[in-house]
């Protein structure tokens, strides 16, 4: 029986996330504000006050949820939590994997908001708007739709790029593609098949560009192993070493984000709790679905802290 520790991704940010956090505990305020200097702006003021159609851009959006969880990351370990003898494993949802790689110590604080930054212009970039599309496929099984998709690349690239478990698939490429693809999906009995409001087709093969930028970034960067293996997006198996944690990091944005195997893998190596560190309860609802042997708990208030503390340390 073991805990594993869980970090969000893009579609969990809210505007005023971590701002109890920082007007209660002093490392929480010192985490937003190195990310400030990091990046040379005020982010922080961006989370906080909004307005939301800037947070919800995707270079601010990385780095704003990465810093959310840190920020709870370093009040637990102020208050007495070691993650490397306390937490058997670490995981993240696309970006929440940088979060993760944060936490574990495998980037420094300043390093991964720099890294989030880059790979948020990098994905945006990458696709002329309106090029590219995302749907979320609902009700039909991985197989299904991995067959929709190869029925609708012959009008372009079409892949899954997160599979959510519970059913939730979402698949992105090129527009005319992914449009054929739902509707493929209906046919087959989907009972939902919605295209989203995104900016850019994630983890889809048009990300390559994007992909190269990152292969750049993360080579210039300091690399430690981390603490505790991160249970890495594209392998949904465990990673200890730094260089194969960043060469997965670059298929990641390419590839796809396996949320449901991760959370299968957790259940079938005796881990019984996953906290979710950082804004809202996404994750935590996630694994809820996809195997009820697991418990999901989400941290993201003094309060939630709190209640960590008193059982991660009991």
């Amino acid at each position: 029986m073991s805990i594993a520790f869980t970090f969000p991704g893009q579609g969990s940010q809210a505007v005023g996330m971590g701002k109890d956090l920082a007007d209660a505990f002093p490392e929480a305020a010192a985490v937003f504000a190195e990310v400030d200097d990091a990046l040379g702006e005020k982010l922080s003021d961006t989370i906080w006050n909004g307005p939301e159609e800037t947070l919800i851009l995707t270079a601010n959006a990385q780095p704003a949820l990465m810093a959310v969880s840190i920020a709870v990351i370093r009040v637990l370990e102020a208050r007495g939590l070691d993650l490397g003898s306390k937490v058997s494993f670490v995981a993240g949802h696309s970006l929440g994997e940088y979060s993760a790689l944060c936490a574990a110590g495998t980037f420094s604080l300043a390093d991964t908001a720099r890294l989030l930054g880059i790979r948020g212009n990098a994905m945006q970039a990458a696709v002329l708007v309106g090029k590219g599309a995302m749907a979320a496929i609902i009700g039909l099984e991985h197989d299904d739709v991995e067959a929709v998709c190869r029925e609708a690349s012959s009008l372009g690239a079409c892949q899954i790029a997160n599979d959510n478990g519970g059913g939730q698939l979402v698949i992105s490429g090129e527009k005319q593609a992914v449009e054929k693809a739902a509707a493929l999906a209906t046919e087959k009995g989907a009972k939902r098949a919605l295209m989203l409001p995104v900016s850019a087709p994630f983890h889809s093969s048009l990300m390559a560009p994007a992909a190269e930028a990152m292969r750049e970034a993360l080579a210039k960067v300091e690399k430690r192993d981390p603490v505790v293996p991160v249970v890495a997006n594209v392998l949904a198996a465990p990673v200890s070493d730094a260089g194969e944690v960043a060469r997965l990091l670059v298929e990641q944005v390419t590839g796809q984000v396996r949320w449901r195997e991760t959370v299968q893998w957790f259940a079938a190596n005796d881990v019984t709790t996953l906290y979710e560190i950082g804004s809202g309860k996404v994750l935590t609802g996630l694994a809820r679905r996809i195997d009820k042997t697991v418990n999901g708990i989400a941290v993201n208030t003094p309060a939630d802290i709190d209640a960590a503390l008193a059982a991660l340390l009991a």
